[in-house]
């Protein structure tokens, strides 16, 4: 018999990032600076709460929307770092990752044809997560040369009269790029004068550097009533294990992502609910150790790049760098192949996040400075050995 699939799901590529880990996975002794989760193991405060938590018994369903003590924190928490204060009982959802919240705030918004446009080079979920939400993926280019910025004039070029939403995502996976303030209130004029959803994914806001504040899109002017603010505890706390995301938004659309939620998934683990309290409560200390380390580690590995002449600016946000590898002659992918295959380090080929990234390979520092210095040593022979194929080939 054959299956018939539906064609939205037929459509859809497969994750270019979890393909080339399968072949990651396959080899031994290999340097990964691939896939985007932090080395450090979640801090043991927040790991004692989880296991109190399973000693006291607490291992039943909670509220749809998440424990009321979680959203309690998460109000209080996104008030001091976002400067916006958001009602625990009506306007934030608990939701098992951020991918699980930006899904359900798709098919809650959506009908087929609407159209979402969105940046790139951008995480691999959005345009796939616009599809299968019925809606029309409209993507816009931003530029290396530009650090990778949401330019407002950029966007207003592509709105149209089918366009219903704005997806952000700053600090940026893959880049690391970060919004100047003054783009991000021009973005935020046109949304209200086309009166436009936006999705605001800043998961990685914790993680800027340079002295680097994060604006949060919310806390502008007529935006807190048109935005999704997208957040969790997996990158900043070291938690991405625990599935533990949540979604801010206006009390209808919370109550329309809420109808989705309880029949999909109904609720986040409580025993995860339990750690990302005590993250949010009392975890800032150990973030700040972590953040420092990826700002050591990023200065180390952008001037090592920059040495061997892989150019690419110096990330403020996340914890990836985004060089240009065209000078080797060879496509994003088959640099990351073959340098996974003849040096046994893996970065991720940037067309794993839409066509404007080839030309560049995403380096995770989410490793440790030892594991880095090794990986850049072996980038640089195998630029040093593509360089002498080339002379040879020449002669």
């Amino acid at each position: 018999m054959s299956i018939p699939i539906a064609d939205r799901v037929r459509e859809i590529p497969r994750s270019g990032i979890r393909d080339f880990f399968e072949v990651v996975q396959s080899m031994g002794d290999v340097i990964s600076l691939g896939i985007g989760e932090p080395d450090f193991v979640t801090p043991w405060h927040i790991r004692e709460a989880a296991i109190y938590a399973l000693e006291k018994g607490r291992t039943g369903y909670t509220s749809n929307l998440g424990l009321p003590r979680l959203r309690a924190t998460i109000s209080d928490y996104v008030n001091e770092n976002f400067a916006v204060r958001y009602e625990p009982e009506n306007e934030i959802l608990v939701s098992v990752g951020v991918s699980e919240a930006i899904d359900i705030a798709l098919r809650a918004l959506l009908n087929p044809g609407d159209e979402v446009i969105y940046h790139e080079p951008c995480y691999v979920s959005y345009a796939p997560s616009i599809a299968l939400a019925g809606g029309v993926a409209r993507a816009i280019t931003t530029r290396a040369e530009d650090r990778f910025i949401l330019r407002a004039v950029d966007v207003e070029g592509a709105i149209t009269s089918r366009t219903k939403a704005l997806m952000l995502n700053f600090p940026t996976n893959p880049t690391g790029a970060t919004m100047p303030p003054d783009e991000l209130e021009k973005i935020a004029a046109l949304c209200v004068k086309h009166n436009l959803v936006v999705l605001s994914d800043e998961i990685y806001s914790e993680l800027t550097y340079d002295g680097l504040s994060h604006p949060s899109l919310a806390a502008l002017p007529g935006m807190k009533e048109r935005t999704v603010l997208l957040h969790g505890v997996s990158k900043a706390f070291a938690m991405t294990g625990w599935r533990i995301g949540f979604a801010c938004a206006p009390p209808e659309l919370i109550d329309a992502m809420m109808k989705i939620h309880q029949y999909a998934i109904l609720c986040a683990p409580i025993m995860s609910q339990e750690a990302a309290i005590e993250a949010l409560s009392h975890g800032r200390p150990a973030m700040e150790k972590m953040r420092s380390a990826y700002e050591m580690r990023r200065n180390y590995i952008v001037s090592g790049l920059h040495a061997l002449g892989l150019d690419g600016f110096k990330p403020q946000g996340a914890f990836y760098v985004f060089p240009k590898i065209t000078k080797t002659g060879l496509t994003s992918r088959e640099f990351s192949h073959r340098l996974l295959l003849e040096k046994k380090v893996a970065v991720v080929p940037g067309t794993a996040f839409g066509p404007s990234g080839e030309g560049h390979v995403r380096c995770s520092y989410a490793t440790g400075l030892e594991q880095i210095k090794i990986a850049v040593t072996r980038i640089g022979e195998f630029c040093e050995e593509i360089a002498a194929d080339g002379s040879a080939a020449a002669a």
